[in-house]
């Protein structure tokens, strides 16, 4: 079974995600953390196949736990889903290690499907 984790402090779009994954992917686990910590607890224990990193986190910066999860996770994919599709984030975002960026507003549903399904197959 796949495992992914959407690190993302504002609820209404974690749960969205959570949804249409869930509906998507209906044999993913799919687990959540609200801020740094949480998400470097949870990818020790559940080793994802997928982490959804925000940028902006409660006291924690997406780019930095992304370099973080990289480190310790080399083959981890982490998609960086922000809403500030600027050059200088998606160069952090590559700096970081991130294997893809995403932005909030103008990625579609059929679009993350079609990424999750490069990482864990068609379901």
């Amino acid at each position: 079974m796949s495992v992914t984790l959407i690190v993302e402090d504002n609820s209404t779009f974690r749960r969205s995600l959570k949804d249409m994954l869930c509906a998507r992917f209906p044999e993913m686990c799919v687990e959540e953390a609200v801020d740094g910590t949480e998400a470097l607890d949870k990818v020790s224990v559940l080793s994802p196949d997928i982490v959804f990193m925000d940028i902006k986190l409660p006291g924690a910066n997406g780019f930095e736990l992304t370099r973080t999860i990289k480190a310790r996770h080399p083959d981890m994919v982490v998609i960086i889903l922000t809403s500030y599709d600027l050059p200088e984030y998606r160069e952090a975002a590559h700096r970081s290690g991130a294997n893809h960026f995403c932005t909030k507003g103008n990625t579609t549903g059929d679009e993350i499907t079609q990424l999750v399904q490069s990482v864990v197959g068609p379901r």
